[in-house]
């Protein structure tokens, strides 16, 4: 039987950036899936905390110079790579100038406001990992979209992307973390941004609050497996969640057992 291949995607990684908790669970579950004999590949956002020099990331040139479409705007990709070292773990990092080089994540660093555009930034993060994994000429078995940064994807795949022969057998896991916020998009700012060839009105009901509720909605109505990365999840959460629960599973919430338990939904995904 040949490798299992996953592909995890996040907005933040160990040793690179750490904002929440997601940072650590991205950190761990890689190396022990690459420990059980699978392929890894990481992709995360270049936000602009990660320091280039001292984390030696590096071009991919091969793989940048795409533009992604964000609504009626296009904007280009950059791609570059780093290694984590001690497991032996490559990481690719999305990057572009306007969305990326803020010396902060999601909230300004001085008002501590959310950024308005943060959507536009999810769009252009998701879209740009599927189209880097389709110049990597990398085809993986599962995809495991972490938080709600990352909660496009399964839409994607399961629409836009569903013939590509990169994506066509790819399965998704969408996790969700404790990590709420309160600002409200545009409605219809959000749609259009959202929309793909493929894609209609109908397809995107989830997103009409336009708020954190609709980014794991979304996520979680096109994903195949969904979990709980976090042990403490608001309760308005947990209420969307309950609403999956045919593909909801339960996950331990640490050591061992957690990685054994990620080991069987990849497993029988890919079966």
């Amino acid at each position: 039987m040949s490798k299992l291949k996953i592909l995890y995607v996040s907005s933040e990684i160990n040793p690179f950036l750490k904002t929440s908790e997601v940072a650590d669970y991205v950190r761990k579950l890689p190396q022990s899936m690459q420990e059980r004999g699978m392929e890894i590949r990481i992709m995360v956002p270049r936000f602009g905390l990660i320091n280039e020099r001292k984390n030696r990331l590096h071009e991919v040139v091969r793989l940048s110079g795409m533009n992604i479409a964000v609504g009626e705007d296009e904007k280009p990709l950059t791609i570059k790579v780093a290694s984590i070292q001690s497991a032996k773990l490559q990481v690719y990092f999305i990057d572009n100038e306007d969305y990326f080089h803020r010396k902060s994540v999601f909230r300004d660093k001085k008002s501590d406001e959310f950024f308005s555009d943060n959507d536009d930034r999810a769009v252009f993060f998701c879209k740009g990992v599927i189209e880097t994994v389709k110049k990597l000429g990398w085809a993986p078995d599962v995809v495991h979209c972490n938080d709600w940064f990352t909660s496009f994807i399964p839409l994607y795949l399961k629409t836009s992307y569903k013939n590509d022969p990169m994506f066509k057998n790819a399965k998704t896991v969408f996790t969700v973390y404790n990590t709420q916020f309160d600002h409200k998009f545009d409605h219809e700012q959000l749609t259009n941004k959202v929309k793909m060839l493929d894609i209609d009105d109908s397809m995107l009901s989830d997103l009409s609050t336009a708020d954190y509720n609709s980014f794991i909605k979304i996520g979680s109505e096109y994903a195949d497996k969904v979990t709980k990365g976090s042990p403490a999840i608001d309760d308005s959460v947990v209420e969307v969640l309950s609403s999956y629960g045919e593909k909801l599973t339960e996950t331990e919430p640490e050591g061992e057992e957690y990685a054994e338990s990620y080991y069987d939904i990849y497993t029988g995904l890919a079966e």
